[in-house]
């Protein structure tokens, strides 16, 4: 899915990624608002991977949504 589309509509998209990264904080998500790059950086320090790992992920997910 494009990430625009994603941010116009976090609050309906934001719950499917809580799911899948639970241990990323509701402050946090409300932070990243839908935006990849703020979303691959949370991912990426909370669960300690690297860059390319939490991109795949992100896009993973977005895919799939």
């Amino acid at each position: 899915m494009n990430w625009d589309r994603i941010a116009g509509a976090w609050k309906e998209y934001m719950g499917s990624a809580k799911a899948k990264w639970g241990e990323i904080t509701d402050d946090e998500w409300t932070e990243i608002a839908g935006r990849r790059d703020q979303m691959v950086g949370a991912i990426q320090n909370r669960y300690g991977i690297a860059r390319d790992e939490a991109e795949r992920q992100g896009d993973d997910w977005s895919d799939r949504i």
